[in-house]
């Protein structure tokens, strides 16, 4: 950059994601400001020495009269993103502790509404992860190995039985691709039976030749080979990857959501280089889209992988008998 060249000053905006009996409080932006018309979530800049939890509460208080108790507030996701005409910073923050009955004390709209409502077209582009990590679960579930197609389905069927899961996403490398089709063929009744979606696994060719999908989760390997996003913008976009870089692609390419690891050791690549909390820790800060940690991780690490910013944990062992 050359000096004649103006240095953009990055806004760090609290943003609070209020959730109440399933549904999450919504404001419209004044037709004067930046970004006017469309729907936000509450939030604002966070004041020079003030923490992001402060600045929140401050905010909730200022905006629509709720009170919020500043422990209640957890981090949810963190999002950069540049207008052109400005750079923020969203440091997104959730409670479902607020206290009272909200108003928008500024003139603005405020109103509650359930998450698979709220389209992306309707707020500013730089929200819109926040509304993935909305419809997303914290858990992520995988299948794990089986010793046939049979087999998978009686472990899927008893596996959702045991821990329901809202989406499950069906790996099997092992099977060609006539093979996988017809496991998805016999998967898909035991998901919709149970209220799950299912994720294929694999190459976009897998998605397009298959139906009933709800997305398709790509393994590194194939996201590499993509410039543009390969399915529709109303299915799911998972990219499998391990560090900064492939985060960037996966985001480069449309990805709704990445799983990232290994955090800890697995049993399946025993002696296999971990990345540990810290790391995921610093990877998930600056990723805007929704990290679930993997590796090793059962549903007792999903407050550290929520501590750490990420959306949860995905896996197999928290869900999946192996015997």
């Amino acid at each position: 950059m050359t000096s004649d060249q103006p240095l953009v000053k990055e806004i760090h905006v609290a943003v609070a994601v209020i959730i109440r009996d399933g549904q999450v409080l919504i404001a419209r932006r004044p037709d004067h400001l930046h970004q006017g018309g469309l729907l936000e979530f509450p939030g604002g800049k966070v004041e020079p020495g003030e923490s992001v939890q402060a600045a929140l509460v401050r905010e909730i208080a200022e905006e629509t009269g709720l009170k919020v108790p500043e422990a209640s507030l957890v981090p949810l996701i963190g999002i950069r993103h540049d207008y052109g005409d400005k750079r923020v910073f969203l440091d997104v923050w959730a409670t479902r502790a607020a206290e009272g009955e909200p108003e928008g004390c500024e003139g603005q709209p405020v109103k509650w509404l359930s998450p698979d409502r709220l389209r992306d077209q309707d707020f500013p582009v730089a929200n819109r992860p926040i509304i993935r990590a909305l419809r997303l679960p914290g858990q992520l579930a995988v299948t794990g190995t089986a010793a046939s197609a049979d087999e998978t389905i009686e472990r899927l069927r008893s596996g959702l039985a045991d821990a329901p899961q809202s989406l499950v996403v069906l790996r099997a490398p092992a099977l060609s691709g006539p093979d996988y089709r017809q496991l998805v063929a016999a998967a898909m009744p035991v998901c919709e039976a149970a209220g799950a979606g299912l994720i294929v696994h694999g190459s976009p060719e897998v998605f397009h030749s298959t139906s009933g999908a709800c997305g398709l989760h790509l393994p590194w390997r194939e996201a590499a080979k993509l410039k543009e996003r390969p399915i529709p913008a109303d299915a799911w976009l998972g990219v499998s990857c391990h560090d900064a870089a492939e985060i960037d692609h996966a985001v480069s390419i449309g990805a709704d959501y990445v799983t990232l690891g290994p955090v800890k050791p697995t049993r399946s690549h025993p002696g296999e280089p971990v990345m540990g909390w810290e790391a995921f820790g610093t990877l998930v800060s600056g990723a805007p889209v929704p990290v679930f940690g993997l590796g090793g991780l059962t549903l007792a690490d999903l407050p550290e992988a929520r501590k750490r910013g990420g959306q949860g944990v995905a896996g197999i062992s928290f869900w999946w008998s192996e015997n």
